[in-house]
């Protein structure tokens, strides 16, 4: 797959809630660099993160908005909308950048404003 093609499924699973095939799209090894949930290393880590998705939000989606590839890289800006697991609102504007080799993602970061997280963030602390 090229660039482009990846970086649209990701966004196209991820709305899909198809988490094992969005996986499928990271290499074993890859790099990700998460405002939420850290830095993360290699898709058996992220398989134990995605494993609590459904205790955290009751619905996650992510839309983006303007998607810019240049060779190997990409950047998206997205609008993410989800709700918490109790049903709480939680809406933001997103920007990723994404690294991918031989069609798949090796490092991936994401920034965002962290406030509006706050109902999950304070559901984990709970």
């Amino acid at each position: 797959m090229s660039v482009h093609e990846v970086i649209s499924k990701y966004y196209e699973f991820v709305n899909a809630g198809e988490w094992e095939r969005w996986m499928e799209l990271f290499d074993e090894h890859f790099v990700m660099d998460e405002q939420l949930a850290g830095h993360i290393e290699g898709r058996e880590r992220l398989r134990a993160i995605v494993g609590n998705i459904h205790r955290v939000f009751s619905c996650f989606q992510n839309h983006p908005w303007r998607i810019v590839v240049d060779g190997k890289q990409a950047f998206v800006a997205s609008h993410l909308v989800a709700a918490s697991a109790s049903g709480e609102p939680i809406k933001a504007e997103v920007a990723n950048y994404f690294l991918v080799e031989n069609g798949r993602i090796v490092y991936m970061s994401n920034f965002h404003d962290s406030k509006p997280f706050a109902p999950v963030l304070n559901q984990e602390q709970g």
